[in-house]
């Protein structure tokens, strides 16, 4: 199964347990519980960050900020590595994501009110859209779509990388961060294909089901999931605030 979320891949059904009737079995219904609960853990470590900003706690923020982000790195890998501590790893992982979400979107929200809200409500929307394509089959999760969205997704993560390293030496990539039509021509791309890797993310995680999966991994889906939303999130933003900027 090619998947370009990192944390999706045929590897992960290989490195888990086969399920038994002790440990028992992933479902479609338990995954969907697991990961509103992890949406929910999200939001209210977003929420929390967010009132700190609000409240003038730059310090705190900036804190959550680069823990969150650290930490949400960091346990995203050993989930990954080692799929049997989900249930344990991705809630952490859910409030750490939240605490760098909060602290972007406040950021954000101070040089373009109300931009948050509208980030959030289209990323409501887009999951709602890609869900209802998915379970309705309009849109198939065949094997040259999976390479097609996973080869896009490669190359959005190979420029992104690029400009990263280029940043160390006081250099870039032109246009594709600014508010110009190029750079918001680039941001409309990019959150075509993370909202493309939803369909990738649902098929996971049906596979999952069809292979019996053990019950832990209901949490490991829901997990997979939110590395998606969390990337769309944080891309529709980027997309918003070139708009604005452009009106601007």
């Amino acid at each position: 199964m090619a998947t370009a979320n990192p944390a999706m891949n045929e590897g992960v059904y290989l490195r888990a347990e086969r399920a038994t009737v002790s440990t028992g079995i992933m479902t479609v219904q338990g995954t969907v519980v697991k990961t509103a609960i992890l949406l929910a853990i999200l939001l209210v470590a977003a929420g929390y960050t967010w009132s700190q900003a609000v409240q003038g706690s730059s310090q705190l923020v900036t804190l959550l900020l680069i823990g969150g982000s650290i930490g949400g790195i960091i346990l995203a890998f050993a989930t990954v590595f080692f799929p049997k501590i989900a249930p344990y790893t991705s809630p952490v992982y859910a409030a750490c994501q939240g605490c760098t979400m909060g602290a972007i979107s406040s950021y954000f929200e101070t040089k373009f009110p109300g931009i948050a809200i509208q980030a959030l409500g289209l990323s409501v929307g887009v999951l709602s859209v890609m869900l209802f394509l998915f379970s309705t089959r309009i849109v198939r999760a065949t094997e040259k779509f999976k390479i097609g969205v996973f080869a896009a997704t490669g190359a959005i993560a190979l420029v992104y990388l690029v400009g990263f390293v280029a940043s160390f030496f006081g250099a870039g990539i032109p246009y594709i961060h600014d508010s110009g039509w190029i750079g918001v021509g680039f941001s409309v791309v990019v959150v075509v294909i993370a909202a493309l890797n939803l369909i990738l993310d649902f098929d996971f995680i049906e596979q999952g089901v069809s292979r019996r999966a053990p019950k832990y991994m209901e949490w490991y889906g829901g997990f997979s999931l939110l590395v998606t939303l969390v990337w769309m999130y944080l891309e529709i933003l980027r997309l918003l605030a070139k708009l604005r900027s452009s009106r601007d």
